[in-house]
């Protein structure tokens, strides 16, 4: 997902709802529906967490789509050809269309699509880390289509795997359209790796920029990230934030070091006997500051969305208006 591995969990905003005892025999009843591999759905009887920790997810995900759209439709007007520029304004729109599918999936575990904007637009909700970072050049946009979304893609399709029905279904499409995106920021990438020693130099500047950011996508590592346990026991989250991580590492660590780009990581390598990636300490105090609202651009995207939310106002209220009258134009 663009919302990473993660599952950011503020404490002190727990609901009176998770104290709840849910019946034993309801909870062993559907701990074994999903030992077996049955979906969820909706109206199925589930436990109190699993509902919270569930709509948390997909909530975080929702918001990452739309929000993620923000930093790339900035540079719909200065892609430099038309090609790109076409390719751009088709990706923009297939992340918004992804954000209203898991809008619509949210919805269906019982809060509206109202509160999760409300909420968004107050700080109180959260989104991806990596979109709270500014896109300075043109190589940041092959960066985040490449790199981020091969990140997002590592985390989809294992949650395409996962036991709630709709959202395993809003994903199964997502992925499909992830795939294509993920193909034409490989060919932006690759462009500038191979083009000349200025596009070189710019790409490994956004490279430089957003490697730690893509270090963070995943989460905190294992030892210190919540309930990722009892998540992965109820199929919530398919593997941990260090396994995705991992994986993303051993896919595109290779095909960036094929194309001539560095790392900036003396550190990083891949364990020979645990094939595990060892990197450098990636500065987790800078990820939660982040995710609290304190990034480079936390305040300037919100500001958009919350400029967006008022000056568009009126489409929904003209839509609302069920009683209006129109008149038909006959020619």
């Amino acid at each position: 997902m663009y919302g990473g591995g993660y599952i950011f969990d503020d404490e002190k905003n727990k609901s009176q709802a998770t104290r709840v005892q849910d019946d034993p025999e309801l909870l062993a009843a559907f701990e074994a529906r999903i030992d077996r591999g049955e979906k969820i759905e909706p109206h199925d009887w589930m436990p109190v967490e699993y509902r919270r920790q569930l709509l948390r997810m997909i909530e975080q995900h929702a918001h990452s789509e739309i929000i993620g759209a923000l930093p790339e439709g900035t540079w719909i007007t200065r892609a430099p050809n038309l090609k790109r520029k076409m390719a751009l304004i088709a990706k923009v729109q297939d992340e918004i269309g992804h954000g209203q599918l898991l809008y619509a999936a949210a919805e269906t575990l019982g809060k509206s699509r109202e509160e999760m904007i409300n909420d968004l637009l107050s700080g109180k909700a959260k989104y991806s880390n990596v979109f709270n970072y500014p896109a300075k050049t043109w190589a940041d946009i092959a960066v985040i289509g490449f790199l981020i979304d091969g990140a997002a893609i590592v985390n989809q399709l294992a949650n395409a795997k996962g036991s709630y029905g709709p959202y395993v279904r809003a994903l199964k499409r997502i992925c499909v359209e992830e795939s294509f995106h993920l193909k034409q920021g490989h060919e932006a990438f690759v462009y500038l790796a191979t083009g000349t020693s200025q596009q070189r130099a710019m790409l490994q500047d956004a490279m430089n920029r957003w490697y730690r950011p893509l270090i963070h996508f995943f989460g905190p590592p294992d030892t210190i990230s919540q309930h990722t346990e009892k998540l992965m026991r109820w199929k919530v989250k398919m593997a941990s934030n260090d396994d995705m991580r991992n994986q993303f590492l051993d896919q595109y660590i290779p095909k960036i070091q094929e194309v001539g780009i560095t790392l900036p990581d003396p550190n990083l390598r891949k364990n020979p006997n645990t094939g595990i990636w060892e990197f450098s300490d990636p500065n987790w105090d800078e990820f939660f500051a982040v995710i609290r609202g304190n990034g480079p651009c936390n305040k300037e995207r919100l500001a958009v969305r919350q400029w967006a939310e008022e000056n568009g106002a009126w489409v929904k209220n003209a839509l609302l208006k069920t009683n209006e009258k129109y008149t038909i134009p006959l020619a």
